[in-house]
């Protein structure tokens, strides 16, 4: 008899615990998302970083550059940085919730060119406490591959514009699919998203 009341607690506290389990998913808000930055911008190993525009080349970067494009290859990498929120953070008598971020599928568009594709490499905790969690994301791709219509000066500026001392992300957006761990398991969004870095958004 004992031991059939032992069990009856605990099969009415696990099915509280399932039922608090459900009723937090039930409300989960998506994480969300936003561009806010490019770093460490090199295009065919100049650094592109240090420059604010064309006439900041020196003669050695002018020459490495002008030999790269007529090789037709211009290897660029930089780190895209994204900021990831957790909305369910406990505010307005909800339950905060902690997510790790398990993938997150992406391909780059630059000017609305699709380019380059990739992933997360390994999950990332975003708790729910308001605040923001920065995830680096590495690119490496050959502005030339896409880039070769604009001409040498075009893909200049062009790396000018996205990483250089005046760079912004505005012309950058990341065509995404995340998927989520929760306390029931990983849950991949229904759709993909757009990131972009004038909002945060998760669907």
């Amino acid at each position: 008899m004992r031991i059939i009341l032992i069990l009856c607690v605990v099969f009415v506290a696990s099915c509280a615990s399932i039922r608090d389990i459900t009723n937090s998913l039930a409300s989960l808000q998506n994480m969300q998302f936003k561009l806010t930055g490019i770093t460490g911008m090199k295009l065919a190993g100049v650094d592109i970083g240090r420059l604010a525009n064309p006439s900041s080349l020196s003669i050695a970067d002018g020459i490495s550059l002008g030999q790269a494009f007529s090789r037709k290859s211009l290897p660029t990498s930089f780190t895209l940085n994204v900021d990831a929120k957790n909305p369910n953070s406990g505010t307005q008598g909800a339950k905060s919730v902690p997510l790790t971020l398990d993938d997150l599928q992406w391909r780059l568009l630059i000017d609305d060119k699709p380019t380059i594709n990739g992933g997360l490499g390994s999950p990332v905790d975003v708790p729910g406490n308001g605040k923001t969690t920065q995830i680096p994301l590495v690119m490496d791709m050959d502005m030339y591959k896409f880039f070769a219509d604009k001409g040498y000066d075009g893909i200049l500026n062009l790396a000018l514009a996205l990483g250089g001392q005046k760079g912004s992300t505005a012309r950058v957006k990341l065509d995404a699919m995340p998927t989520v761990g929760t306390p029931l398991g990983p849950m991949t969004y229904p759709n993909r998203i757009a990131i972009v870095d004038t909002e945060f958004r998760g669907k």
